[in-house]
């Protein structure tokens, strides 16, 4: 290597000068995951391998956790949430984000457990961070897509994105996926006590408070792919009362109820 130009005197080493590498947690909230979780972890490490990993499962039946807990044991980069019952996945999420307030780490990185978020755009998400506060890893940008589905999901997915775009007045075209990263030292400043959704409209929820607390909202494209192994754990009932909770919040914020 040459020495660095200059009129003489002593020189300070490059990894001086260096921004630190931010600390990241990649949140996994685990329901029935066994097939997947091992796989998925190690494809994670290969685009992020510095990044810390929390499972935050459900008491799987399937033992999940159990795969977790060994993994665990040699690698420390691999954090174990295990609760006691199945607690939905916007409790997990919140769980995640405090999990990463209280131990300080620059990003949480949030993505679903069953390869339905390809790791591969790991990276592309993250250089996002650098100008903005949350990044989405986004279906519905130049870019981004689904993979193999029916019409009728295409529809229903693309309207209520239409629809939260208009009562919540944000400025994404997708708002419902849960491939998403946050900068914790903004989280600390959203008012996630006032989270009220559980199931599946709690993404839309939190990144309204996100953003009514002043997150600058960025978003990536992403082919959202389907799952490798195991069942999906969607259903009609909990889809009903998500867009219920979406049409109430929304509603509010449109008749300027929802104040920052």
């Amino acid at each position: 290597m040459s020495e660095p130009s200059g009129t003489g005197g002593a020189t300070t080493p490059a990894s001086q000068n260096a921004t630190p590498e931010p600390r990241i947690l990649v949140s996994l909230a685990t329901y029935n995951e066994a097939g997947n979780l091992a796989p998925l972890i190690a494809e994670i490490h290969k685009f992020l391998p510095r990044a810390d990993i929390l499972v935050i499962d459900d008491n799987s039946p399937d033992g999940t956790w159990k795969i977790a807990e060994e993994l665990g044991v040699t690698d420390p980069r691999i954090k174990l949430l295990k609760r006691p019952g199945k607690l939905g996945l916007g409790t997990a999420t919140l769980a995640a984000m405090n999990y990463a307030m209280t131990h300080n780490y620059d990003y949480l990185q949030n993505m679903d457990a069953d390869f339905s978020h390809p790791p591969r755009y790991l990276p592309g998400i993250l250089a996002g961070m650098s100008k903005y506060d949350v990044m989405i890893g986004s279906r519905y940008v130049q870019g981004g897509g689904t993979e193999n589905w029916p019409l009728a999901r295409q529809i229903m997915s693309k309207s209520v994105n239409t629809m939260v775009r208009f009562l919540f007045r944000m400025p994404v075209k997708d708002a419902s996926g849960a491939y998403r990263c946050y900068r914790v030292s903004k989280l600390r400043q959203v008012p996630l006590d006032k989270v009220r959704s559980r199931g599946y409209s709690f993404q839309q929820e939190v990144l309204f408070r996100c953003h009514k607390a002043g997150c600058k909202l960025g978003e990536y494209p992403i082919i959202f792919e389907n799952r490798r192994a195991g069942a999906s754990k969607v259903n009609r009932k909990e889809a009903i009362r998500s867009m219920s909770m979406i049409m109430y919040l929304g509603l509010r914020n449109f008749f300027g109820l929802e104040r920052r």
